[in-house]
């Protein structure tokens, strides 16, 4: 990077960028201090700032990342901690999407994909950044060139295309992780050796785009730092055991982005001490997600970003609280998989086991055992247009669920990106009758 590249990154992001990000965490926690009154739920969480800043440093340090790093980007299941180790700043499309879900922007961008002949039928995640690679348009500011690409199918098959897509249109280098699909509660051996042999091979390509070469110990370091945000992570969800909840589904959905995009950092590792740190201080002062807790429920499925608002204030004015999530879940459970004493050996394993990697009665094992573990009353299993690998086998589980289980659940359809595919009238029908079903 040239010398002039490096000063004008410096300046935007660790001095302009800083301090004008830090002035606007301190403006935003002097009004969490006297907030405005929420009927159904809970005081927001005080470290929401915090966050805030967090994140929205990430996306700076992005504006400006091909001035001063290599760039890849990834799926949200690929094996980051291997590029962190060789200093890449590494985007997620999928959380890039995400965020112009919740700023209402999704829709105009991939009406851009669309005009360009993307059918509105694939990934709505995959729309939006198309539409902001050939528009520019983004809530962040701008989104730097990639270096690099790597995609892992351990989410869906959607990704192989969607990969390609971009490698097409930068010309950069693809690496594809191929991960078998489990079928049984344990993946083969061979299997895990399969995996393990293309991260072998990924090393010289990552290494060469990278113009340096892996070093082990910052790589153990790297994941022993992933180690710990998963597992802190895991805590957070874990206090939900406790009743009233201290923090909804929805904010853990909103939480969860420093542990997607951020693995492997040590100021990652930070937050999630300090969120954990003020969840506990939640329960010893008995502050509850919804007030007057009645009813506990899971949710299942990707969370519908442009309408998390109207979801948790329709059901807390029920007294129900969104408790636990398969999806949140799925960034702490693999936590006991890491061993950062031997880094492309978990790595395999833990890239191999993400719940859309298994069988749909894995999933309905897990929704039991999450019921079972936060003492829950109901399951809202979101049918997700854009989806299939997460949605199939919903109505299924749905049934058995009810049969087997005796655990009222309600099949909800939408999108979690595209606002087209959301019914207001028909969510809310399906919800009033599903609240009813609750409270008899």
């Amino acid at each position: 990077m040239s010398m002039i590249g490096s000063l004008q990154y410096h300046f935007n992001v660790n001095l302009m960028g800083r301090a004008l990000l830090r002035i606007n965490r301190l403006r935003n926690e002097l009004q969490s201090r006297s907030p405005s009154p929420r009927e159904h739920l809970g005081p927001p969480l005080k470290i929401a700032p915090r966050m805030k800043e967090l994140v929205a440093r990430h996306w700076l340090q992005g504006r400006y990342a091909n001035l001063h790093d290599k760039v890849a980007w990834v799926t949200s299941g690929a094996p980051v901690e291997l590029l962190k180790a060789l200093d890449y700043y590494v985007l997620y499309p999928e959380n890039h999407a995400a965020i112009c879900g919740t700023a209402r922007m999704a829709l105009e961008i991939s009406a851009e994909a669309e005009k360009a002949g993307y059918s509105s039928d694939i990934c709505s995640y995959a729309r939006t950044d198309f539409g902001t690679v050939l528009s520019g348009k983004t809530p962040v500011g701008r989104l730097p060139k990639p270096d690099l690409l790597l995609a892992c199918t351990n989410i869906c098959q959607t990704v192989l295309a969607w990969y390609r897509v971009l490698a097409e249109h930068f010309r950069v280098p693809l690496i594809i992780i191929d991960t078998p699909f489990v079928y049984h509660e344990q993946a083969p051996e061979h299997a895990l050796e399969f995996v393990k042999k293309q991260l072998e091979d990924a090393v010289p390509v990552a290494e060469q785009v990278a113009g340096r070469s892996l070093d082990m110990n910052t790589f153990m370091e790297t994941s022993r730092l992933s180690q710990l945000a998963s597992e802190l992570w895991m805590q957070v969800m874990d206090r939900n055991k406790h009743t009233p909840a201290p923090i909804s589904v929805i904010d853990q959905f909103i939480h969860m982005a420093p542990v997607v995009e951020m693995r492997g950092d040590a100021h990652t590792v930070d937050f999630y001490a300090a969120l954990l740190e003020e969840i506990d201080a939640r329960i010893a002062q008995g502050i509850s997600a919804v007030r007057n807790e009645r009813k506990r429920l899971l949710w299942d499925n990707l969370p519908i970003w442009y309408r998390l608002r109207y979801l948790g204030e329709t059901l807390g004015a029920h007294g129900i609280a969104l408790v636990a999530s398969t999806y949140t879940n799925a960034w702490g459970e693999l936590a006991q998989f890491i061993d950062p004493s031997r880094p492309l050996e978990s790595m395999a394993r833990v890239y191999t086991y993400p719940i859309l990697n298994r069988g749909t009665g894995h999933k309905l094992s897990t929704m039991v055992d999450m019921i079972q573990k936060y003492q829950l009353d109901g399951v809202i299993l979101h049918s997700d247009r854009s989806c299939k690998p997460y949605s199939i086998g919903q109505m299924d589980q749905r049934d058995r669920l009810l049969r087997e289980h005796d655990m009222p659940a309600l099949l909800l359809e939408a999108d979690h990106n595209d606002p087209r595919a959301f019914s207001q009238e028909q969510v809310s029908r399906h919800l009033a009758a599903f609240i009813e079903m609750l409270e008899a």
